[in-house]
């Protein structure tokens, strides 16, 4: 078929492939050459016309456009939302089951790990030298001896210091260090700073309890007196972990223990029809288990956001995401944005034309069961089931934050193609179109462009990434992971000024 039509509502359909003019699309004519993945207005619309995809509002006619129009960023005109949030009038609870597992590692506060790595976490900027220093000492040579440790990753970062004491961007920073010191992931901690920096270790080891130990150290460059002694003592301490670490082992646990983050990047038109809606079913299958899915990258489900007040399981959690789009609506406008600024030029070259279109096909990632929990940005995520953590599009400051708030596992849709990946939690990817799949096949590891394809179902392709994510959760590598991605997408948001 030369397109697709999502709902007998919507006034646009996708096309499958390039058309060219003339050609009969649901009974009418094209007016002009299509791209593959872009839309083609089935029926005459007016200026100030509502455009429906998702049977959704995607935009508004910015002038008249015929039956048979390309339908792009030409002739559509973005508004914000405007609509009446009803909550918990959507449920639909699956089945509880069990019975699935995979191999981690338990940790001994009741986490599981699906990695086994020692962390060098800093502060600031400004240790962010000597942790790369220390991280980079112990080669895969070296490592051999200790068959059960991942690896030596530093977590670097360009923030720190030039910022508030209080206020969301501290404790944003906090979160984060506290979430990836305590990630089941690693087996070992060091922490890295300066000294005289705004984000100071101590206080971190205090508001949140954490005690130093054999697996857990900290120490400042300035204390240790340079770069070169922190740097040998950071060696020192690292070594001294090793053997430890290496006694971790892994044994069955259930699919409950899981924690995948959501995350999409590089999308296209197709992100919304095949790779999010099978993402999506993945998470259904996930949560039936018991375990928890984290959708996040709050401007991206912006104009979707009523799909998911509908699915929150009371009205308390509903307004806290609605909370979150009305900060993002200010934060933007007070910097002088829009929450239209996304797509991306890749995304409109792909397809999408608004952040409404986006966002729609975005939210499909979260399956169909209901909202248990929102968070702020790298906040623990507690509540089992389908979970959303606020954070930018920006995909790597997103992955860390949900890395932060515990998930042991990512998974991320591209359409454009994306060479993403993230440490200590691998990254699959799922391609949304088979021409980009065969394009970067050593990147992507499922092609959900199948279902369109070679006509594969929703629910086959569904079950192929849930399956995937009991496998790579057990120590298979992703392709990224195998490509050593993940030491540079360590990206804390950074809210605020810098003074």
């Amino acid at each position: 078929m030369d397109f697709v039509r999502l709902d007998i509502s919507d006034t646009v359909v996708t096309a499958t492939r390039t058309l060219e003019i003339g050609v009969d699309v649901d009974g009418v004519p094209t007016r002009a050459l299509i791209p593959s993945g872009h839309k083609i207005a089935v029926r005459a619309m007016s200026k100030g016309d509502v455009i429906r995809k998702y049977a959704q509002v995607i935009g508004y006619a910015a002038g008249d456009i015929a039956a048979g129009d390309h339908v792009h960023t030409h002739n559509v005109e973005f508004r914000g939302t405007d609509v009446a949030y009803d909550f918990a009038s959507n449920l639909r609870p699956v089945a509880p089951v069990s019975g699935d597992t995979f191999m981690g590692y338990r940790r001994e506060n009741g986490q599981v790990g699906t990695r086994n790595y020692i962390a060098i976490v800093t502060s600031v900027n400004c240790s962010a030298t000597a942790a790369r220093m220390i991280a980079a000492h112990f080669t895969p040579e070296l490592l051999a001896d200790y068959p059960n440790v991942d690896g030596v990753v530093a977590f670097v970062h360009g923030t720190g210091c030039g910022m508030a004491d209080n206020g969301d961007g501290f404790e944003a920073l906090q979160r984060v260090m506290w979430g990836y010191a305590r990630h089941p992931n690693h087996a070992g901690v060091l922490m890295v700073g300066l000294g005289c920096e705004m984000n100071q270790i101590d206080w971190l080891l205090d508001a949140y309890g954490l005690k130093q130990g054999p697996l857990f150290q900290a120490m400042n460059i300035q204390s240790v007196a340079g770069l070169r002694k922190t740097v040998d003592k950071g060696i020192e301490k690292v070594a001294a972990m090793l053997p430890l670490a290496n006694q971790a082992v892994r044994e069955p646990c259930p699919a409950s223990e899981l924690k995948v983050a959501l995350q999409c990047g590089g999308s296209d038109a197709w992100s919304g029809i095949t790779a999010n809606p099978a993402l999506g079913y993945a998470t259904d299958l996930l949560v039936a288990q018991g375990g928890t899915g984290v959708l996040a990258e709050t401007p991206e489900i912006y104009g979707a956001e009523h799909l998911l007040t509908a699915r929150a399981i009371d009205q308390a959690t509903g307004e806290r995401l609605i909370d979150l789009i009305r900060w993002w609506e200010d934060y933007t406008a007070r910097n002088k944005g829009s929450m239209d600024n996304n797509p991306s030029p890749g995304n409109k070259a792909g397809g999408l034309t608004t952040i409404l279109e986006k966002s729609l096909g975005a939210a499909a990632k979260g399956g169909t069961t209901p909202l248990t929990g929102v968070y702020k940005y790298a906040d623990s995520v507690r509540a089992r089931g389908f979970t959303f953590m606020d954070s930018p599009g920006y995909d790597p400051a997103s992955v860390t934050g949900q890395i932060a708030g515990g998930c042991n596992l990512v998974c991320f849709t591209t359409g454009r193609g994306s060479a993403f990946g993230s440490k200590p939690a691998p990254t699959i990817k799922v391609a949304t179109n088979t021409e980009m799949y065969g394009r970067m096949i050593e990147d992507m590891d499922v092609n959900a462009g199948a279902m369109l394809s070679e006509g594969v179902s929703l629910e086959e392709k569904g079950r192929e990434i849930y399956e995937l994510f009991l496998r790579v959760a057990s120590g298979e590598m992703s392709k990224s992971e195998a490509q050593g991605l993940g030491d540079y997408e360590f990206v804390p948001w950074q809210i605020g000024a810098v003074m």
